[in-house]
């Protein structure tokens, strides 16, 4: 059916596919179930987050016509901040870093943000690229006029995520057993927790790491090449644990998870993505048959093929 013409690209946002793997699941382990957040206008689902955050704001007032948003980013947060700012008419500044792909970077300024860079260590995510982050936002933050979404510690962020797990449990019909999602702010796993059990779900809801930085398993950090995970520390949605287990997954696997993805059942996702399917696949292999995993496929690869991913 041809749904009616939206009168916004933001309309776009949400009511994303879900998709069942077929080829790269195991005989006898559960159904994989990928919610495919790569159909949202920047192709990821932080575009959710981003009209919450600015949408929020505006209801508050915190946000008004004439006014300046910032941010730092790893890159999908910004290009959707940049998208939802275009459509409503803000100037955004953003502060990004050479330790994420050149695609995001040059979707920002394609959307009209203005990009500063900050250097990474070996185009490594780390800590201490963080403190750099918060350190030039926080100056940002305090000139006049300016609004910083600051999407680590922003409740309206978990408003927008909340919606991929009412639209779980209605393509589920409630049949869901595991959720599990990678924490890099944290909020989409809170969000979608917190949609579930408001649903009367009893999934239970796994969060996922890099075991090169493993702050939820064993409460420390470490350098990695994931993008928009594992921060370097517990963020402000997690500490009071929204979530019935953690795990640690390791980055190669994550990084084959990707390229097997896309390969066997032509599913092109990220490496954050791919740390997800392959847990969500181990969770599967525990249930067994007549149970159901679902995770998140929170972009499409298409942001990742100037990189070494795909190139294996």
């Amino acid at each position: 059916m041809i749904t009616r013409t939206a009168d916004s690209v933001l309309k776009a946002i949400g009511r994303t596919p879900l998709i069942r793997l077929r080829r790269i699941v195991p005989p006898g382990a559960a159904d994989v179930l990928v919610k495919f957040e790569g159909a949202n206008p920047t192709g990821s689902y932080k575009d959710r987050m981003a009209l919450a955050m600015i949408e929020g704001a505006e209801a508050r007032g915190a946000l008004r016509p004439g006014m300046r948003v910032v941010e730092f980013t790893g890159g999908s947060t910004g290009s959707s901040l940049a998208m939802v700012c275009a459509a409503k008419g803000y100037r955004l500044l953003l502060l990004s870093s050479d330790a994420f792909s050149q695609e995001k970077l040059r979707t920002m300024e394609a959307l009209g943000a203005e990009l500063r860079i900050v250097p990474s260590e070996g185009g490594k995510v780390s800590p201490a690229l963080f403190e750099r982050f918060r350190k030039e936002i926080a100056a940002l933050a305090a000139e006049p006029d300016t609004f910083w979404t600051d999407q680590f510690h922003n409740d309206d962020a978990l408003n927008g995520y909340a919606a991929i797990g009412r639209e779980l449990l209605e393509q589920t019909e409630g049949r869901l057993d595991v959720f599990c999602g990678a924490v890099g702010t944290g909020g989409m796993l809170a969000g979608v927790g917190r949609a579930l059990r408001e649903g009367g779900s009893p999934a239970r809801i796994v969060a996922l790491e890099p075991s090169s930085s493993p702050a939820l398993t064993q409460g420390r950090a470490g350098a990695h090449r994931i993008e928009g995970i594992g921060t370097g520390g517990v963020p402000p949605h997690m500490t009071d644990r929204p979530y019935d287990e953690a795990r640690a997954i390791d980055e190669q696997a994550a990084r084959d998870m990707a390229r097997r993805l896309a390969r066997e059942e032509g599913l092109l996702v990220g490496t954050s993505s791919g740390l997800n399917i392959a847990a969500g696949i181990e969770l599967a292999r525990e249930l067994g048959p007549g149970k159901t995993v679902a995770t998140v496929a929170v972009d499409t690869g298409l942001k990742y093929l100037a990189g070494d991913l795909f190139s294996a």
